[in-house]
C-alpha cells in the first residue's frame, strides 16, 4: 500500500521491476510508475554520513549547510556521536530548544511512520517544540474550528460520492475538481471514486461549474468561469448579493442554523463600508461579466446546490475567506444537511472527502505525552529559526517563537512544501545542529549535520489503514533494505540506548511485536463493538488484508439538520458562525468577525503586475506525490530538457518570443528557476502554472538566492503567513515574469548524492 493505491510488485531480490494495481480499484493511479527502480536509485542515501563541517568545528551556526562535503562512518561511532549531541542541547538549553520538524507523507504505514517515531522518540527524552496544523489546510485548520465547529468532519464525516452523483443537480466547484490530486490519501488508499462520481452525476443530467483560471482542474463536460487568480471571494460574495437583493435566500434557514447573518449582510449590501458587493463591483477584480454571475445565482437558487471549494483557495494570503465565505454561500442556499446540496471543502484536494470514514478508531503507534507546550504553526518554520525570542499572533494568542538549537527531522522535505528557499535557507543556518532522516539524499537531507539513511517502506513489515478507506493492509517487506539503512524505529531504538532511556521507548518490543501489539487491541475493540470480527493478526498478515465496514451514503451535518439542539455544533452558539465574536473579539485587521474581501497582494491587479505580469499558480504535481519520486519514471517523462514544466497560454508565450520546448527562466525579485515550457491554451492569458515539487538545485550551492536549475518553484514563494488568525501556508500565488534562457544549459545534480570526503584530522 503507498499514498497513492495498493500494488502488487516484481522484485529482482534488490529492487522493484514492475508494479501491478489492485484489481479492485477501477482508476488505478498512474504514480505507482515511479515506484520501479526507486529502491537503489543514485540518490539513495547509502551509510550514515556527518556533514565534514559539523565534525571539524563542532555545533553551531553555519553558511555551509547545503554546501559542504559529508562523512560516511558505521553506526556504532554515529550513534554516540548523535547521542552525545542530543544531551549536550537539552542540558544546556533544554528540550524546548528541540524542534521536533516532520511532516505526515513517509509513508502510508502506520508503524513505520516517520512523524510517529520522531516524536514518540523526542517524548521519551523529555519532549520538544512542536508545530501545529500543515501546509495543505493552515488556514482552514484554524478557522473551520470557530465556524463550523471543527474542521475534520468537512474530510471525514463530508457529504458522500455516491450522494452527489445522485442527488446533486449544480455542482458549483471553486477550484474546480482535479482528479490528479484525488490519486493520494495520507493513510494510503485502495480505490479512486471521483472520475466516475463525475460521470454519474453528468449521465444523470446534473451540471457542473468549475471555476478555477485552469482548464484541466476539472476533466470532462463541465461550464467554466476563469476569475482572475485570487478574486474567488469576491465571486463568492457576489453571487450571496444576488441571492440577498432577490429574496432568494433561505431566512429560515439563516434563522435557524445560524448566527451573524445580519452582520454579514450589512457588509455584503455596502451599508457599513459603503461599496455593495454586487455582480458589477466584482467584475471589475475577477474578470467574470455581471451577467454571467447573476445567471449563475439564479440557478444556484433554483437547483439542489452543492458549493465546494478546494483547499487551494486558502493556501494565499487572507485564505481563511474562501472556505469561510462558500460555507456562508452554502447557508444562504440552505442546502447545508440536505443530500446533494450543501458545502464541501476539499473536493478534488486528496481521495479523502467523498469517501466513507471507518465508524472506529484505527491501530496507531502511541506517540507517548510532549512535557514541554511550545509550538509554532508548522508554516513559520523560517519565522522560528531567525528570530528567537520574536512576538507573533495566533488564533487569538500573542505567543513567542522559541529558541531553537537543534532541528530533528524525519519524513517530509520541506524544500516542496515551504516558501521562499532563500530564506529558508538563511533559517537552516542558525541552528547548532540539523538532523534528517531519510532514504533519499534530498535537498533537506542535503542541508543536513547528521543524515540518517532510513529504509524505505518497500523494505519493511508494516500495516496501512485510513480513516476513510475500507481496507486495513498488510505491507511485508518487498526486497532487502539497501545498503547500511535501517528502519527508523531501529535508529531510534539505538539512540535510546545510548541514552539510557531504550524500555522507556520500546517497552521490550521489536518492530514485530509492535505490529501485532498494535493490531491485536485494535481487534478486540472492534469484536467487542459488535459491527464486525476481524481475523487474528496470523491470519491478517497471510491474507493480506482485511475489509472494514465505512459509514456510506453520508450527509455533511445532516444530524444538525434535523435537531440543531439535539446536534449542535461545536461553536461558541452551536450553530454555523457567519458572524463569530471570538474571531471578531481578536481584533485583527486582516482577519474580521464574517467573510470579507481583501485585496491579495501577488495578483494581476495589483502594483506589482507592473514589474511581474505573470501570475504563477503553483499547484500540486501531477506527476508524483508532494516532492516524493521526483526520480522516478512518471516524474521524470514530464520534465523538458530535465526541468520542471511551465505552462503558458500560447498568446503570453508568442509576446514573448517563446516556443513550447524552451528552456526558460521564471524569475521576481525573490529568485529564479528554470523550467521547460508547455503551451497550453487551456489557461486563462497571463496565467501560468508550474508544480511544486521539483528537488530543489541551485546554481550555486554558497549562494542562497542562487537560481534553481531544476524548476523549483518555491524559489519564487512569499514566506508569509495567511493572517494573523492562521498562519497558514500562503504558496499557491505568485507574480512573476518569464524569458528564454539563452545562456550554456547547466546540468541537473538535483538525484545526485552530495560530496563525500575523509574524516578530517583534528
Amino acid at each position: 500500500m503507498a499514498h497513492y493505491g495498493r500494488f502488487s510488485v516484481d522484485t529482482d531480490g534488490a529492487d522493484v521491476v514492475a508494479v501491478r494495481p489492485a484489481a479492485e480499484d477501477g482508476d488505478p493511479s498512474p504514480l505507482i510508475g515511479n515506484v520501479p527502480g526507486s529502491v537503489t536509485h543514485p540518490s539513495r542515501i547509502r551509510r550514515p554520513a556527518v556533514r565534514r563541517g559539523w565534525l571539524e568545528h563542532g555545533p553551531g551556526p553555519t553558511a555551509l549547510r547545503g554546501n559542504d562535503s559529508y562523512v560516511e562512518m558505521d553506526w556504532d561511532e554515529f550513534v554516540p556521536l548523535l547521542a552525545g549531541e542530543l544531551r549536550r542541547v537539552i542540558d544546556r538549553h533544554g528540550n524546548e530548544a528541540i524542534y521536533g520538524g516532520s511532516y505526515g507523507w513517509g509513508s502510508a504505514g502506520r508503524f513505520h511512520h516517520a512523524q510517529s517515531q520522531v516524536h514518540r522518540f523526542l517524548n521519551t527524552i523529555g519532549g520538544y517544540t512542536r508545530s501545529v496544523g500543515n501546509y495543505s489546510l493552515g488556514a482552514t485548520n484554524v478557522v473551520m474550528p470557530h465556524v463550523m465547529g471543527s474542521h475534520w468532519k468537512l474530510f471525514s464525516r463530508s457529504t458522500s460520492w455516491d450522494v452527489i452523483a445522485e442527488h446533486t443537480d449544480l455542482l458549483v466547484a471553486f477550484g474546480g475538481v482535479p482528479i490528479k490530486n484525488t490519486f493520494v490519501n495520507h493513510g494510503g488508499t485502495s480505490h479512486h471514486p471521483t472520475r466516475d462520481a463525475l460521470h454519474r452525476l453528468r449521465a444523470r443530467g446534473g451540471r457542473i461549474v468549475s471555476i478555477s483560471p485552469l482548464a484541466d482542474d476539472l476533466e470532462g463536460t463541465a461550464e467554466r468561469l476563469a476569475p482572475v487568480p485570487g478574486s474567488d471571494v469576491a465571486l463568492m460574495m457576489a453571487l450571496a448579493h444576488v441571492l440577498a437583493t432577490n429574496g432568494w435566500h433561505d431566512t429560515r434557514f439563516l434563522e435557524r442554523y445560524t448566527v451573524g447573518y445580519d452582520r454579514f449582510e450589512d457588509y455584503l449590501l455596502g451599508r457599513t463600508d459603503g461599496m455593495s458587493k454586487s455582480p458589477e463591483w466584482a467584475e471589475a477584480l475577477t474578470g467574470i461579466p455581471a451577467s454571467v454571475t447573476r445567471d449563475l445565482a439564479r440557478r444556484m437558487a433554483r437547483s439542489t446546490t452543492m458549493i465546494t471549494v478546494t483547499f487551494s483557495l486558502q493556501r494565499t494570503r487572507h485564505g481563511e475567506q474562501a472556505p469561510w465565505m462558500g460555507m456562508t454561500l452554502a447557508a444562504m442556499l440552505g442546502g447545508i444537511g440536505v443530500p446533494g446540496a450543501g458545502f464541501g471543502h476539499g473536493y478534488g484536494s486528496m481521495n479523502e472527502p467523498g469517501i466513507g470514514p471507518v465508524p472506529y478508531p484505527l491501530p496507531t503507534l502511541p506517540q507517548g505525552t510532549n512535557r514541554v507546550p511550545t509550538s509554532i504553526p508548522v508554516a513559520a518554520v523560517s519565522d522560528m529559526l531567525l528570530n528567537p525570542g520574536a512576538p507573533y499572533d495566533y488564533d487569538g494568542e500573542r505567543r513567542t517563537f522559541p529558541d531553537i538549537r537543534l532541528v530533528h527531522w524525519a519524513g517530509g522535505n520541506p524544500f516542496h512544501h515551504h516558501q521562499d528557499l532563500g530564506r529558508l535557507r538563511e533559517a537552516l543556518g542558525r541552528p547548532d545542529t540539523v538532523v534528517v532522516h531519510d532514504p533519499f539524499w534530498t535537498p533537506m537531507a542535503k542541508h543536513a549535520d547528521f543524515v540518517v539513511p532510513s529504509t524505505t517502506s518497500l523494505e519493511r513489515d508494516d500495516l496501512s489503514c485510513t480513516r476513510n478507506d475500507p481496507w486495513l493492509v498488510a505491507m511485508p517487506a518487498a526486497v532487502a533494505r539497501f545498503a547500511d539503512s535501517k528502519d527508523d524505529y531501529e535508529t531510534f531504538t539505538l539512540l535510546a540506548r545510548e541514552l539510557g532511556i531504550e524500555q522507556e521507548f520500546t517497552e521490550g518490543r521489536n518492530a514485530a511485536d509492535w505490529l501485532r501489539h498494535l493490531y491485536e487491541p485494535w481487534r478486540a475493540f472492534v469484536s467487542a463493538a459488535g459491527r464486525v470480527t476481524p481475523p487474528t493478526f496470523a491470519e491478517f498478515w497471510r491474507d493480506g488484508a482485511f475489509r472494514m465496514d465505512t459509514e456510506d451514503d453520508l450527509t455533511l451535518l445532516a444530524d444538525f439538520r434535523d435537531d440543531p439542539a439535539r446536534a449542535p455544533l461545536r461553536t461558541p452558539s452551536g450553530r454555523l458562525e457567519i458572524f463569530s465574536e471570538t474571531i471578531d473579539g481578536f481584533g485583527y485587521d486582516d482577519c474580521a468577525g464574517h467573510p470579507r474581501w481583501y485585496e491579495p497582494q501577488e495578483w494581476l491587479h495589483g502594483e506589482r503586475a507592473g514589474r511581474f505580469p505573470l501570475h504563477l499558480v503553483a499547484n500540486q504535481p501531477r506527476t508524483r506525490l508532494h516532492s516524493q519520486l521526483d526520480h522516478g519514471a512518471v516524474s521524470q517523462a514530464s520534465k523538458v530538457q530535465g526541468r520542471e514544466p511551465v505552462r503558458m497560454h500560447s498568446d503570453d508565450a508568442r509576446a514573448r518570443g517563446l516556443a513550447d520546448g524552451d528552456v526558460v527562466r521564471v524569475f521576481n525579485d525573490r529568485g529564479a528557476c528554470l523550467a521547460g515550457l508547455r503551451v497550453d491554451d487551456g489557461l486563462r492569458p497571463r496565467v501560468v502554472q508550474l508544480a511544486t515539487g521539483a528537488w530543489y538545485d541551485p546554481l550555486d550551492p554558497v549562494d542562497p538566492r542562487s537560481m534553481c536549475v531544476h524548476g523549483n518553484v518555491n524559489v519564487l514563494t512569499e514566506d508569509r503567513g495567511t493572517s494573523s488568525l492562521a498562519q497558514g501556508c500562503t504558496g499557491q500565488h505568485v507574480l512573476v515574469e518569464i524569458e528564454k534562457w539563452t545562456g550554456a544549459l547547466p546540468p541537473v545534480r538535483a538525484h545526485q548524492p552530495p560530496e563525500f570526503a575523509e574524516r578530517p584530522q583534528k
